[in-house]
């Protein structure tokens, strides 16, 4: 055999066995925990050949422990680039077959490699999370990785787009990373997250808790608002990846990319009509007013197990990817408190980021009353979502549904913070509060029951409608419900070449 063909020979061992990862036995393991392996989901996340790996080869470097003697190519992670949908995207994948997914340095090296192409590309980057934390091994060699990665994270942030899917169990500083980026999807069942496992709080704080309770996919989605999304299994989790890039633009630098729509831009729907009560106290379902009027009745919600009084997600407009902001009267009658805020605060950022217009569906009757509220900080976190649409230059379409009360209707994108188009259904209330509540503070027990009848009668004829705000601009149109696609969509392109930049600063000051 020619010395060429050994060398041929020499290089197709070292990618099979780079391909194996941790071994057959550790890749049984890992799929009768109903996982996939790195390179699975490698596979399923990306167009079919399109992915090039970098680092195929790379070692551990340390020394201590007989770590010497236990060296297996690529250390733990798959890294590389392919596309999504014909787009560049970066991708690292974990993989839990080899020392457990563990961060060590020369692993790190390769995710910062990765991180560092995609900011200098202009191209997302997706992380497939699977890892037991810190090299241990490897002390503070694997945290110095770890910070690497945590700053480019950072800088990166608002420049391309950054996905964390979280598919093992996560622990210590490998949450650090997904939670800095843009969103995070998890897998029931076999993903989860925390700080400190279940062992250690059993030791310091003596709960008693399962790593499902502490850290599972339900809980960080509904519970604790760490995580975006909840997948059945790796394969559908990879497949919402790839639908949410779809709405998203390369980069900070480009506008998100727009599909051909064969969704008629001039349709109609009669059933909006007599869709929002005239009972003001009766609730109805934000999210069906959503899917009527965008393209293909399809609407991709955002955390939308976590804080349901308030609705955000992504949908289309003749082709154009937006945001969608939406008070949800179905829950807490669509009321802003200290969650929602927080949820529909970092959307706003996050669309105003990437140069995604934001539609904003208003019926929101104040703020949530009580000690909870006050005491957790509502007026801190109702001040975020206050920030974000004030600090939002991209373009702001708004639609009062029905009630506009107090600090909320300012709050909720008004003309006041920066909004381009205001619309308001004949249905609209906007008002500093109630009626009832208006007559009561304004005429404190002056009033017979009778004279408290009419004088709330005259008080709803004269403010709680939409034409007190159109008189003075605050509105820009009174429409029709059945006409809400149309309007929406001529807002847009009205607005598509918006310029506006806020004064210089370092950053503002973000009440966190």
């Amino acid at each position: 055999m020619s010395s060429i063909e050994e060398k041929f020979n020499q290089l197709e061992e070292r990618n099979k066995a780079a391909e194996l990862g941790g071994g057959k036995d550790r890749i049984e393991r890992q799929h009768k925990a109903g996982r996939n392996t790195a390179r699975e989901r490698i596979e399923d996340l990306l167009d079919p050949n399109t992915f090039v790996e970098l680092d195929r080869f790379v070692t551990h470097r340390a020394h201590d422990f007989d770590m010497d003697k236990h060296k297996i190519l690529g250390d733990g992670v798959v890294s590389g680039y392919g596309k999504i949908d014909g787009r560049l995207t970066y991708v690292f994948a974990q993989d839990f077959t080899v020392f457990g997914g563990t961060l060590s340095r020369a692993n790190a090296d390769k995710i910062v490699k990765i991180m560092n192409f995609a900011m200098e590309m202009g191209a997302p980057v997706i992380g497939l999370n699977d890892s037991g934390g810190a090299r241990i091994q490897e002390g503070v060699d694997s945290l110095g990785g770890y910070a690497d990665i945590f700053y480019l994270n950072v800088m990166g942030s608002g420049v391309i787009p950054q996905i964390s899917a979280v598919l093992g169990p996560c622990a210590g500083g490998a949450v650090y990373s997904p939670a800095m980026t843009d969103f995070i999807f998890m897998v029931k069942d076999s993903s989860y997250m925390f700080v400190t496992g279940p062992d250690v709080i059993k030791t310091v704080t003596h709960e008693e808790v399962t790593k499902e309770e502490l850290g599972g996919a339900m809980t960080h989605n509904s519970t604790s608002g760490v995580a975006h999304f909840v997948a059945e299994n790796d394969e559908q989790c990879m497949m919402m990846v790839r639908e949410l890039m779809t709405f998203l633009p390369s980069n900070n630098l480009e506008d998100p990319p727009r599909k051909p729509s064969t969704d008629n831009i001039h349709r109609e729907d009669e059933i909006l009509q007599s869709f929002v009560p005239a009972d003001p106290n009766k609730p109805y379902d934000m999210k069906e007013i959503i899917t009527t009027v965008v393209d293909d009745r399809h609407f991709f919600e955002v955390m939308p197990h976590y804080a349901k009084n308030i609705i955000v997600g992504f949908a289309r407009l003749d082709g154009r990817p937006v945001g969608i902001v939406a008070n949800q009267p179905e829950f807490l009658a669509g009321v802003l408190d200290i969650n929602s805020s927080i949820k529909g605060a970092r959307f706003v950022r996050f669309c105003d980021a990437f140069n995604i217009p934001l539609i904003t569906f208003v019926d929101v009757p104040g703020f949530l009353p009580g000690t909870a509220q006050e005491f957790g900080g509502i007026i801190k976190h109702g001040a975020k979502l206050l920030y974000a649409f004030s600090e939002a230059t991209v373009p702001k379409i708004t639609l009062i549904t029905r009630k506009a009360y107090g600090g909320a209707y300012d709050v909720m994108s008004s003309k006041h913070i920066g909004a381009d188009i205001n619309y308001a259904y004949p249905t609209a209330e906007i008002a500093v509060m109630g009626s009832e509540g208006a007559v009561n503070i304004i005429f404190r027990n002056k009033l017979s029951e009778e004279e408290k009848k009419d004088t709330v009668e005259n008080y709803k004829r004269t403010f709680a409608n939409p034409y007190k705000a159109a008189e003075l601009g605050f509105v820009d149109e009174i429409i029709y419900p059945k006409q809400t696609r149309y309007k929406l969509i001529q807002a847009l392109e009205m607005t598509q070449n918006k310029s506006k930049s806020n004064p210089p600063k370092k950053h503002g000051n973000i009440p966190l």
